[in-house]
């Protein structure tokens, strides 16, 4: 029969053995997802890139709209944070990593002598700032892993309606995603729009094309076609931001669960070495108790026992027997 600190050694190798294969299972999934996740981002910024190109030649028309969007304030005593976070842990220090940004950025303000409001993305960003009681404006859960367009316009309408109520400046923290082993967090001026930066996007994909502007006739006037425009690239921002963060979500979280499998590997081989020492000196002791038990007996007797009668040879058989 086993010893106690064996079937514990057991039982804790069986344990960490059916939480690698989850961890196992966890990072397939994830990887899966990341090329998904990828090619959704290649995918909306056709869209984006040409709603900027619109953008920038109505600008060029003069459509200067007075547009909430476009409006620099002159004083900022209110700031926004729209903070993209995940649904799910069990990704590393992704969503801290953002969480804590925010957090050092809305403490930066507050030196400064400025309010902030909060629109939080992600059931990780509504319980850690929930429990630290800071003022949510709006909150939005469920789509992290596939967000949708419509997703984003819910944050885009909660975030406009905040800058239009007395918010000076939106900030958007999300973490960015440059490749599968790259990801930062970017805490970004969302509104108001600056049309420099949307002018210069504009000329840089122009240069890049390598081919004349065109002249354009609007109907109805570009300041008209720009203020219903404006609202659709705060639009596009925000989903091209959502799906960057879902895609960085997901890599962290193959990374996390590799390291996890990895670990749970080198802890199996760990316990597994120690529980054959243990086994092999309970054996070592039950063998010797044995053989002291024989010479006791031949002591008693007075005579002489052989050790390796067939007595003893089949209860030492049983017992490495039971110890396999």
């Amino acid at each position: 029969m086993a010893s106690g600190q064996e079937r514990i050694l057991r039982r804790r190798i069986k344990s960490i053995d059916a939480t690698k294969k989850i961890t196992r299972a966890m990072e397939l999934i994830a990887a899966s997802r990341i090329v998904r996740a990828q090619a959704r981002v290649r995918a909306a910024r056709p869209y984006s890139d040409k709603v900027t190109a619109v953008i920038a030649n109505l600008a060029s028309a003069g459509g200067e709209a007075d547009h909430p969007l476009l409006r620099e304030p002159a004083e900022v005593s209110k700031v926004a944070y729209v903070v993209i976070a995940a649904d799910r842990g069990l990704c590393g220090g992704y969503n801290n990593n953002v969480l804590r940004a925010t957090e050092r950025a809305i403490a930066a303000d507050a030196a400064e002598g400025r309010d902030y409001e909060l629109v939080l993305s992600g059931r990780k960003a509504l319980g850690y700032f929930r429990f630290r009681d800071y003022r949510i404006a709006a909150g939005f859960e469920g789509f992290s892993d596939q967000p949708s367009y419509a997703d984003a316009q819910q944050i885009a309408a909660a975030a406009t309606a905040l800058f239009e109520d007395g918010c000076q400046r939106v900030m958007l923290a999300y973490t960015q995603f440059h490749s599968m082993g790259s990801q930062e967090v970017a805490i970004v001026p969302f509104m108001p729009l600056e049309t420099s930066d949307i002018g210069d996007t504009d000329a840089d994909a122009d240069a890049g094309a390598g081919g004349p502007d065109g002249g354009y006739e609007f109907e109805p006037e570009p300041a008209a076609i720009l203020e219903r425009l404006l609202p659709r690239y705060a639009e596009a921002r925000l989903y091209s931001a959502v799906l960057e963060a879902s895609a960085s979500e997901h890599a962290a979280r193959q990374r996390a669960m590799k390291a996890a499998t990895d670990n749970a590997e080198d802890l199996k081989t760990n316990l597994t070495r120690v529980m054959n020492r243990a086994r092999q000196d309970a054996i070592t002791t039950e063998i010797m108790e044995i053989v002291g038990g024989a010479e006791a007996l031949s002591q008693t007797s007075g005579g002489e026992v052989d050790l390796l009668s067939d007595t003893i040879e089949a209860r030492t058989a049983n017992l490495f027997r039971a110890r396999e």
